[in-house]
């Protein structure tokens, strides 16, 4: 199961439309594609709205870019109301390459479709469910559509691997290797031949080092008979149900609901089921910020072309050792009575309203019982950011464990893990080489050897 790996092209202005697989004049669903190559730039922390005015045109005209004669008035009504939603976000997407490519666009749509800028405009509407027995509802999916389903009877099950990440971002990878980092800014969690996934991570407090997860883009590629390419993103009070253009599945092809899209809570809990990777992914949003968790087969973890440009796949190798944090010995610094903040050598400064130690340990102790790793990244989140909604974070981080985990025997971590710089062979590099034990011992016996040849 080795899809070929596409590649995007940006063509300019007189190409906005064309790029990647199918590109041509109806191919707006690319922008949210531009938008996250573009998240390793400061501007994509900002809080521009483009992609929101992306999905509510594409909702609204039903992805249809060539309307008939007889729709040309709500088309252009559409794009009147898409223009207004650009200039709103004006401000707050200077510089923001997928900004400037929906305004030229609507330009170019504008002008083909004569359409003047003054007139009414239109209310984005949802796109509407395929009736029953369209290729989007079909049960009877290819059979590569279905991960386990493609394996031979011969074969031994796959095996199956979890990595989330929550809080103040506390992170938990593949091969269960417990981190709390720095990370502010976009990093990517996961990136392969199927699915790439990035975080954004943003101070909690102006001036602290105490990061969360604000913004989260998944890209899901194009793949066989099974999906056309899909992306989700989330950001802080924004939790769609769907993806980016509107659907809530894997498109047109036979296999598109091996791909899908599932509101457990209205703005708080999304969970997407890709099927034809064996896949589980969980959306949370817990007070202001978002959590992530998933299961994947080890097989899709590592189906990666190039080893080498998956340095800081965070998921697969952990967070950078210079931006990891010792939490457990901030913990040791804060414990004791009366103590309310740390000390000038903790990692990360106290918000100005955070918990006494001893009213941190209870409030955590009441949704995480056994003292492990979730108990104490809990206590951390607490101190450093005052904001009891970290608690319910690390409780539902350790929910999505129980229920993606493979190994029922290691739902619960007890020790960190900081790598020192001498162990980078536990982060998937190559060992150090390290002297033979017969060379140590030729060292020490090569004197009194001399010292007796002399006489």
């Amino acid at each position: 199961m080795q899809p070929p790996r596409e590649r995007l092209v940006v063509t300019g202005r007189a190409g906005w439309m064309g790029m990647g697989r199918g590109a041509g004049r109806s191919a707006l669903g690319f922008w949210p594609t531009l938008a996250f190559l573009l998240c390793s730039f400061p501007a994509a922390t900002t809080p521009c709205k483009i992609l929101k005015c992306n999905s509510e045109f594409w909702s609204a005209t039903a992805g249809s870019h060539s309307p008939a004669s007889d729709d040309a008035p709500e088309f252009c009504a559409a794009l009147r109301t898409y223009a207004l939603c650009t200039r709103r976000t004006a401000r707050t997407c200077r510089g923001d390459l997928a900004y400037h490519s929906a305004v030229h666009g609507i330009e170019d749509l504008m002008s083909q479709y004569n359409c003047s800028k003054d007139g009414p405009t239109s209310q984005p509407r949802l796109r509407t469910l395929p009736p029953p027995g369209d290729s989007q509802e079909r049960s009877d999916s290819p059979e590569v559509c279905h991960y386990e389903k493609s394996f031979h009877k011969h074969s031994a099950a796959p095996n199956y691997t979890h990595c989330g990440l929550f809080g103040d971002p506390h992170l938990r990878t593949f091969t269960d290797r417990f981190q709390t980092c720095k990370v502010q800014g976009a990093w990517p969690l996961i990136d392969n031949n199927y699915l790439n996934v990035q975080v954004t991570n943003t101070p909690v407090l102006p001036g602290s080092a105490a990061t969360a997860t604000s913004k989260l883009t998944i890209i899901f590629k194009n793949f066989q008979e099974c999906v056309d390419q899909k992306v989700y993103q989330a950001e802080m009070d924004e939790l769609p149900a769907a993806f980016a253009d509107g659907s809530k599945n894997g498109g047109d092809k036979h296999g598109a609901n091996s791909l899908k899209i599932t509101e457990k809570v209205s703005g708080q809990h999304v969970e997407i089921q890709a099927k034809y990777i064996g896949t589980t992914i969980v959306v949370r949003q817990v007070g202001r910020y978002l959590t992530f968790a998933v299961r994947m087969p080890e097989e899709v973890v590592n189906a990666v072309e190039d080893r080498d440009s998956q340095g800081l796949y965070l998921c697969l190798r952990g967070c950078p050792l210079n931006q990891q944090i010792d939490f457990q010995a901030f913990g040791a610094n804060a414990e004791g009575p009366g103590a309310r903040r740390p000390t000038a050598a903790s990692p990360a400064p106290a918000a100005p309203d955070t918990f006494p130690y001893e009213t941190a340990v209870a409030k955590c102790k009441e949704k995480l019982p056994v003292e492990d790793l979730y108990y104490q990244a809990c206590v951390f989140d607490l101190l450093t950011t005052g904001d009891v909604n970290f608690t319910l974070a690390a409780y539902y981080a350790l929910e999505d464990v129980k229920m993606l985990h493979s190994d029922k025997d290691r739902l619960h971590l007890y020790q960190r893990t900081r790598e020192p710089p001498g162990r980078a062979a536990a982060a998937g590099l190559p060992p150090a080489p390290r002297p033979l034990l017969g060379g140590l011992l030729l060292l020490t016996l090569l004197p009194a050897f001399l010292e007796a040849v002399a006489a």
